[in-house]
């Protein structure tokens, strides 16, 4: 617990309304990584959206990986996914830049228990960067983001971007006509804004980028602390707590004070 209370000391939650979640506990069913020929039903399907642009060193890109790999080994998240449902959750990963660069790095694995965790954890850790170079295209990251949804196998409760980057969008398709497009198809897009190249880059992202039913941003100071920010953001976006409400789709460019 010591762990989780750094990561809200490190991470705000931008929105206006909260409540507090018991996460469950008790042995946890493997679950095939995947099914062949059919869909597989889940409480939810993650794609998780990671910052490759140029603004992002080789050290802050592994800070990155690093610590979605970690926070999957944690405990906490798997007791997230136990209080979620009782079908487990589908993950994948993609890696974004600019509007032309979008690569799926991790497969859509299924998990259920701490076994299939760690194993989704290893590929995170093991995926090599694609990207490298490139401007802020947002709107381009949720658009790929948005495609990873069909025919991957799954059919899910909820589906939810987890979007993370530390600047705006500087090209490329408008991030709010994105988000309305997700939205309108029942996505729901939360946001972890890094903090370290702007400071306020959290209000933009509040403003131009969430959506969705129980939508919210959660911030890290830097890259160091991104690693207790994004477990304490997993946990809370797999339990399915309602944090903040989001925009209601349609165009958004003001930014909050």
């Amino acid at each position: 617990m010591r762990k989780l209370r750094s990561a809200w000391r490190l991470g705000a939650v931008r929105g206006h309304s909260g409540r507090a979640v018991a996460l469950g506990f008790g042995l946890a069913v493997l679950v095939p990584a995947e099914v062949r020929g059919q869909e597989q039903q889940v409480d939810m399907a993650l794609v998780l959206a990671v910052d490759a642009s140029s603004s992002v060193s080789t050290e802050e890109f592994d800070l990155q990986m690093r610590g979605l790999a970690q926070a999957f080994r944690d405990p906490a998240v798997v007791q997230a996914i136990r209080a979620s449902g009782d079908l487990g959750i589908a993950v994948s990963l993609i890696q974004w830049s600019d509007g032309r660069k979008q690569v799926k790095a991790v497969d859509w694995m299924a998990v259920r228990d701490e076994a299939a965790a760690q194993a989704l954890a290893d590929e995170i850790e093991a995926a090599p960067r694609y990207l490298i170079g490139g401007g802020t295209a947002i709107g381009g990251a949720l658009k790929y983001a948005l495609r990873q949804f069909d025919n991957n196998g799954f059919r899910a409760r909820r589906k939810v971007i987890d979007l993370s980057g530390d600047g705006r969008t500087n090209q490329g398709a408008r991030p709010a006509d994105a988000r309305d497009e997700a939205v309108a198809q029942g996505v729901t897009i939360n946001g972890l804004a890094i903090l370290n190249e702007d400071p306020t880059v959290d209000s933009y992202y509040y403003a131009n980028v969430i959506g969705g039913t129980g939508a919210f941003v959660m911030t890290a100071n830097d890259y160091e602390s991104y690693g207790l920010a994004i477990l304490a953001k997993l946990i809370k976006e797999i339990a399915g707590v309602p944090v903040a409400w989001a925009p209601a789709p349609g165009p958004l460019s003001a930014e909050l004070p």
